[in-house]
């Protein structure tokens, strides 16, 4: 039996098998067999600069077996002759513990024809090179059906495989930083693909996706996610979460079938690079002009044509007394929570509008669509027609009937 990790020899410096001495780890193969002339059963550790290994016999010679973080991979076997531990990291966990079971077994004295041993034979330079952190498959015929992805992986590119959902060998990668999975035909997203704590960049180019996850927008990826690339799929809309992914620098969503952008996109403040083109957007969220880019590309949006005289009056007066509950709760900065209050009344306080004159306003409002020059968002603007223009239309909301007259006669001073 054959085990990749790394191992640090504690308590003895062992030159001839490659390790460096006392706190230094090595890229090695440890083997448990039987030398080719028979005899007991062994421990041999081949590190890259010797091949042939260390032996170390294993029957009535393990002292003790230290499993405590066998989850992450780790163990630490210590001898009794010669007195050494030898520390073993960065192993895949389920081989760690088969590994461990048959170790076990042998210094029990278990008859050798029952234990999967291997022969006792020289490393191989591919078996003791250095853990593999990227990997890029570009075709079907080359994606691996029945081996594992190197734990290692820290980069992993898996495009026109004709992938119908993403492989749950992919999930178990824990230190992958970058996730190509572009020119597939993935439908849906697995809600664990937000376990990938280290995930920075997640490509998503050219796939058959209809939604994308909000619950992936309350994971780790919060904090790490910083590229997302969702272009060329068959999106509509975005969750109102996905908001929450605040590390979020480069965002692409061009050619989607998008007819709005998520309400509160102003909360992404270390956005810089952000491509809508090529969808269905009518307008612009009012949240929008909260955003500071480097780079925006709207172009080949069917964008409507502002009309500030022509609004759409949802208020309602008397108000509620939901609207002046909410109102209130919004304006004071009142703590609220679902321990607090029904989910959905959190949802809707989430989504509240907020009016020119910085009041909010939950569903009892006056909305308009205006005029902004995306220069005012963004240093480089992506011409948004085929004539030249860089302004868009975009939503403005007001909480009553003087916030909109207000409005109305600067509109008409300015343009009179």
């Amino acid at each position: 039996m054959r085990l990749r990790c790394e191992v640090e020899v504690l308590s003895q410096l062992l030159p001839s098998c490659g390790l460096q001495g006392r706190g230094r780890a090595a890229r090695a193969l440890v083997s448990l067999g039987r030398p080719p002339g028979g005899g007991g059963v062994y421990l041999m550790v081949c590190t890259a600069r010797d091949r042939t290994g260390a032996r170390y016999k294993v029957q009535q010679n393990v002292e003790r077996l230290f499993t405590r973080f066998v989850e992450q991979g780790k163990a630490t076997v210590r001898l009794r002759e010669p007195a050494v531990d030898l520390r073993l990291s960065k192993a895949n966990a389920s081989d760690l513990k088969t590994f461990l079971s048959a170790l076990r077994l042998a210094h029990q004295g278990t008859d050798a024809g029952v234990l999967p041993l291997s022969p006792l034979v020289p490393a191989k330079n591919s078996e003791v090179e250095k853990p593999k952190t990227k990997m890029i498959i570009t075709s079907r015929r080359d994606y691996p059906l029945t081996k594992s992805f190197p734990y290692s992986l820290e980069h992993l590119q898996t495009s026109y495989c004709k992938l119908a959902r993403v492989d749950t060998r992919v999930l178990c990668l824990k230190k992958l930083r970058k996730l190509d999975l572009s020119h597939n035909h993935i439908k849906q997203l697995p809600a664990t693909l937000g376990d990938l704590v280290c995930l920075q960049e997640l490509d998503l180019h050219d796939n058959h996706l209809e939604s994308f996850s909000g619950a992936l927008c309350c994971s780790s990826l919060q904090k790490s996610l910083q590229f997302l690339d969702l272009s060329q799929n068959r999106l509509r809309a975005l969750p109102l979460e996905f908001c929450e992914l605040r590390g979020l620098v480069n965002v692409k969503l061009d050619d989607n079938e998008l007819v709005r952008l998520p309400c509160r996109v102003g909360q992404l403040s270390r956005l810089r690079f952000l491509s809508a083109a090529r969808n269905k957007l009518p307008f612009l969220p009012s949240d929008f002009r909260r955003l500071s880019l480097e780079n925006l590309d709207l172009f080949g949006n069917p964008f409507e044509q502002p009309n500030p005289l022509v609004p759409n009056i949802q208020l309602k007066i008397p108000l509620t007394l939901l609207e002046c509950a909410a109102r209130a709760t919004i304006n004071h900065r009142i703590p609220y929570g679902c321990h607090l209050l029904p989910s959905h009344l959190c949802e809707d306080l989430g989504v509240a509008k907020t009016c020119q004159c910085g009041s909010a306003c939950l569903s009892s409002f006056i909305q308009i669509t205006v005029t902004m020059n995306l220069h005012h968002v963004a240093h480089t603007v992506v011409l948004v027609d085929n004539m030249g223009g860089t302004d868009a239309p975009i939503l403005c909301y007001f909480c009553s009937l003087h916030c909109y007259s207000q409005f109305l006669d600067r509109h008409l001073q300015s343009n009179g």
